[in-house]
């Protein structure tokens, strides 16, 4: 099986070896005896690879090599990796990424290694390995944005982002996340959230990821205890923030439950930009009646953005309306 495919790949590659700036169509008259999509798949995947070189002449796609100099022996190479792939057996054991993690721990390995373990079993012609160096080769400066990824984008960058290795990468950058925000939540909890600022530092730490990764904007409530400590968080909904959609009834449900004696009103704004709109803050005094009438004091409303994050109590609001409101004084911890 292999010496096959190594031989139908030798008829192609050598046969474009003796062509410069040449087409597909150029390819697949000089292989004329070789399928015609096989050859422009090979010469797309030569490319992709860095091999070849796309250029435009006269509005037409032409292909060259990168690197006439050493092209007969990079194309040996390439052919070898294509067949035989970079297995991980292959390998020496102490090199392998599973036995690495095992022996030094995961903060040793480099990202490449890391997905290559979730992507675990690669596909023809490209490893577990490969793949995850493709990949983190494409997200070194920018890692974050590999959790937006789509299957059919990763799978553009590496066919071993197959479906099954789509679904491991996405939950292992998810499990993390969840991991890294539950082991703040105890340091936190300690805390008493008892002025604007502290809540204002609460809500961008705890909600960077609507700050950050969110493209909707999406509404969030704290409960709070007697002293003003975080029980819980909850979200309520997803989508323009309105008053027809950030119902009461929904967002003092959950508070009821966690028996809470306040709240904290959280939303994201995903354009960067936290300054509050006329919808946000007729959304924070409805809020805030209803509290009152309940007995659960809405101590603050925070929009959380990339470029910061801002109280509407501070910001947006008259504070003459909040003069006599008892629910929106921030309480100093005694």
């Amino acid at each position: 099986m292999k010496r096959d495919r190594r031989k139908r790949l030798e008829s192609v590659v050598k046969s474009l070896i003796g062509l410069n700036d040449f087409s597909t169509s150029d390819a697949k008259i000089r292989c004329s005896e070789t399928s015609p999509g096989y050859i422009t798949r090979t010469i797309h995947q030569l490319a992709d690879d860095g091999l070849l070189r796309r250029v435009l002449k006269q509005k037409r796609v032409l292909y060259r090599w990168s690197n006439p100099a050493q092209r007969d022996s990079l194309v040996l190479r390439w052919i070898d990796r294509k067949v035989d792939g970079l297995q991980i057996k292959q390998s020496p054991i102490e090199e392998r990424p599973r036995e690495k993690l095992l022996r030094n721990g995961p903060c040793e390995l480099s990202n490449a290694d890391l997905l290559a373990i979730l992507i675990h079993a690669g596909v023809a012609g490209e490893s577990a390995v490969a793949g995850g160096q493709r990949i983190a080769n494409r997200f070194t400066s920018r890692l974050p944005e590999l959790s937006h990824c789509s299957l059919t984008e990763l799978k553009a960058i590496s066919p071993a982002a197959t479906g099954n290795n789509y679904a491991k990468i996405m939950a292992g950058i998810e499990l993390g996340r969840r991991v890294a925000r539950v082991e703040r939540i105890p340091k936190i909890r300690q805390r008493s959230i008892n002025s604007t600022r502290a809540a204002i530092d609460y809500c961008s730490e705890q909600f960077s990821r609507l700050a950050y990764e969110a493209v909707q904007e999406e509404f969030h409530l704290v409960t709070l205890d007697t002293k003003h400590k975080p029980i819980n968080r909850h979200q309520i909904t997803v989508g323009t923030l309105d008053a027809s959609l950030v119902h009461p009834r929904e967002v003092f449900r959950a508070a009821i439950r966690d028996a809470a004696s306040a709240v904290i009103l959280v939303h994201n704004h995903p354009s960067g930009d936290p300054s509050p709109s006329q919808e946000d803050i007729m959304v924070t005094q409805q809020l805030t009646e209803a509290g009152t009438i309940l007995g659960i004091a809405v101590l603050d409303h925070i929009v959380v953005a990339s470029d910061h994050s801002i109280s509407i109590r501070e910001t947006s609001l008259d504070q003459a309306k909040f003069k006599n409101n008892s629910s929106l004084k921030l309480v100093n911890a005694q």
